[in-house]
């Protein structure tokens, strides 16, 4: 797995932290790093909790170009 560049451009834009972005899904920072570095996959729900408040897509943010 990749590292999720767009998640942290996307959470930069907005400029929250890792821990922002955590508190605000449910989950703690370090799974966000993790998901960040490619070293975590996210549910479903965890992916669309964080668009949700990211204002994003899954599109936007989980699409993986081939």
């Amino acid at each position: 797995m990749s590292k999720n560049l767009k998640l942290k451009s996307a959470r930069a834009a907005k400029d929250m932290s890792q821990k922002n972005i955590a508190d605000a899904v449910g989950v703690t920072r370090q799974t966000i790093n993790a998901i960040e570095n490619g070293d975590y996959n996210p549910t479903i729900n965890l992916c669309t909790a964080i668009c949700r408040v990211l204002d994003k897509t899954l599109n936007d943010i989980f699409w993986e170009e081939e």
